[in-house]
């Protein structure tokens, strides 16, 4: 008997006969190098997938879907009051976002930025727990390296045993969010916790002095100047400097990488402390530029929704900043659809729906169908 073979294919045909003619088939499934990088309108097409899908959902509840997509729209983009509460959503998925980008760029996996964004929620509440006299121009930006050191230290947790001991960063960083959660958890209903809160799980509110200053009366606050300034850092970095090329390098062969000398390890320190930081910096928003408190579920599940966020982007600067607005507005527009009796995880729902069928688009982008010659 005689295999063939097609190097990066699937071998649909592994015997034909030596003697007499043998079926083969006219096309084979191959894997495209190529392909690694879906085409963008495999983002479209998950989406529209994903839309059509949680339509179903809706319309098998008894609801018109265009109805309930429209009053998502609305709410989230139709008014002042809609558009700056989308900004304001959008200003921890952009940072945690970007954090997630710069650590899939060199392939690490990356999940924990929702702890990472707690620390960093901690730790700037800590400024206001322990110093609460500063004036504004010291407890602001005290509290904005508290939250980066916390969230890189959370970040660097997950690194060295990565790098040391050969342990899946999927795995440590999963963990670190429930040790993170349970950290909160104590000091929120433990030594933080507000006397005169009636009984609510959070510290007390914070001064006028520690908390980011907003625009108008709305509630979004400079925090959103911080995300910019964030992204036009990254795409300078990444894409005009030498250590952004080592990056891109790493993430596209990394044993070309190691056979150019690169320290591949030293990258992945630095870049979990750069990632874990910006998502502590997020959290630092949050509990300044928001809840102006730190309080039992500050995070509503930003460090997770940023890994969809970083996927439909592509780990794009401009895509980070539209697919952030996008969620941003999927969350407040889920917040609107409960007037006509929808609950709003219909948001969390099309998030999920929305990863399936990217990762489904990712895969099947990767294969071609191929002609037998």
């Amino acid at each position: 008997m005689r295999e063939q073979r097609t190097a990066g294919s699937i071998p649909v045909e592994n015997k034909v006969p030596r003697h007499g003619a043998g079926f083969r088939l006219p096309y084979r499934l191959e894997i495209d190098p190529a392909g690694a990088n879906s085409p963008w309108w495999i983002t479209i097409v998950a989406i529209a997938l994903a839309l059509v899908a949680c339509g179903v959902f809706i319309a098998l509840n008894g609801m018109n879907p265009f109805m309930v997509y429209s009053k998502m729209v609305k709410g989230a983009f139709g008014s002042t009051f809609g558009l700056t509460e989308t900004l304001v959503k959008a200003i921890p998925l952009l940072l945690c976002g970007l954090g997630v980008s710069i650590a899939y760029r060199i392939s690490v996996w990356n999940i924990g930025a929702e702890g990472q964004f707690v620390a960093g929620a901690m730790a700037a509440t800590a400024i206001t727990v322990y110093f609460p006299t500063l004036p504004m121009y010291a407890s602001i930006p005290l509290m904005m390296v508290a939250g980066i050191v916390a969230g890189g230290f959370w970040g660097l947790l997950t690194a060295i045993p990565r790098n040391y001991f050969q342990v899946n960063e999927l795995i440590t960083s999963l963990m670190l969010n429930y040790v993170a959660l349970l950290a909160l958890n104590y000091v929120v209903f433990g030594p933080w916790k507000d006397p005169k809160g009636f009984n609510f799980p959070g510290s007390p509110m914070f001064k006028a002095a520690q908390t980011l200053p907003a625009f108008g009366t709305t509630r979004l606050h400079i925090g959103i100047i911080f995300a910019i300034i964030a992204v036009l850092i990254y795409a300078f970095v990444v894409r005009y400097t030498r250590w952004g090329y080592e990056l891109r390098l790493i993430g596209a062969n990394s044993e070309a990488a190691k056979n150019a000398g690169i320290r591949i390890s030293r990258h992945v320190l630095v870049v979990m402390v750069i990632s874990g930081g910006l998502a502590g910096l997020a959290g630092m928003s949050e509990v300044s530029g928001v809840a102006h408190r730190l309080m039992y579920g500050i995070s509503p599940g930003y460090g997770y929704t940023a890994i969809i966020v970083a996927w439909l982007a592509k780990l794009n600067p401009i895509g980070l900043v539209i697919s952030s607005v996008l969620f941003g507005g999927l969350i407040v527009g889920g917040y609107s659809v409960q007037t006509i009796g929808l609950p709003s995880s219909i948001s969390s729902m099309i998030q999920g729906a929305i990863l399936f069928f990217l990762i489904a688009g990712g895969m099947a982008g990767k294969f071609r169908i191929r002609r037998n010659g």
